[in-house]
């Protein structure tokens, strides 16, 4: 017996799989090769706009769809810098805002891995909304950004006005977990902005970070931003652990 035939139950990770001769046994090798398609699959899933921009719209009306500059998934792979900025049109959407300001802006983006947007991003987006406006918050439209990676809701919110933003995106899919999303904080976003200045909840699905806390994790940061007046690497998580229940 494999000595870490115990801990199977308790992880998703690949131990214990045992072996023929050299090789590992064929069940173990077809649940690998299994999931790693499902990886793959997951960064060329598209957001299910026909039913995701409807869902979005009767959490709060008229949610944006705004594209990045990279116009289809082999431009956005090849392309990381172009995943990061608006395009043109979609520039032009948010200067219609451009006297505006917001508390919060939420957006919402494929990044790699749209199926987790298309199978989580709605619990996370339902408790936001309802958590901002119990706390008085001024909520800027949500916005969807197809092709789009972390930056660009900087660029957004920078648009937008907003004091602070949430870009909620599917992460980079693993082997156990095509269907990750991640969440970005960032304190007085605009363009330019790198990862030391936002903060990140990662792996929010059932199998990992439950939604309904990480909607309590996020919150909780945002109003350590909105007392501290930052965000990123001098923002320490002091949450206490009974909040999460």
């Amino acid at each position: 017996m494999d000595p870490w035939e115990f801990l199977r139950p308790h992880t998703p990770a690949r131990i214990a799989q045992g072996r023929t001769g050299h090789s590992l046994p064929t069940s173990a090798l077809l649940a690998f090769q299994l999931d790693h398609a499902r990886a793959r699959d997951a960064v060329f899933t598209t957001l299910n706009l026909p039913i995701l921009l409807p869902q979005l719209n009767e959490i709060m009306p008229n949610p944006l769809l705004l594209q990045s500059r990279a116009t289809d998934r082999r431009t956005y792979l090849q392309r990381p810098d172009f995943g990061r900025q608006l395009d043109d049109e979609s520039k032009q959407q948010l200067a219609a805002f451009l006297d505006s300001g917001f508390t919060l802006s939420i957006v919402l983006a494929d990044g790699l891995s749209a199926t987790a947007v298309n199978t989580h991003v709605l619990a996370v987006v339902t408790g936001l909304v309802a958590e901002a406006r119990r706390l008085g918050w001024s909520l800027a439209p949500l916005v969807v950004v197809q092709q789009g990676r972390v930056a660009v809701a900087d660029e957004v919110a920078y648009a937008l006005n907003a004091e602070m933003v949430v870009m909620l995106i599917g992460e980079r899919p693993g082997l156990s977990s095509p269907d990750s999303l991640g969440a970005y904080l960032t304190f007085a976003p605009r363009p330019g902005l790198t990862d030391e200045s936002r903060n990140c909840i990662s792996n929010i699905r059932p199998k990992g970070f439950l939604p309904e806390l990480a909607v309590q994790k996020i919150v909780y940061l945002l109003s350590e931003f909105k007392v501290k007046r930052l965000s990123g690497f001098q923002i320490k998580d002091e949450m206490d652990g009974n909040l999460i229940n």
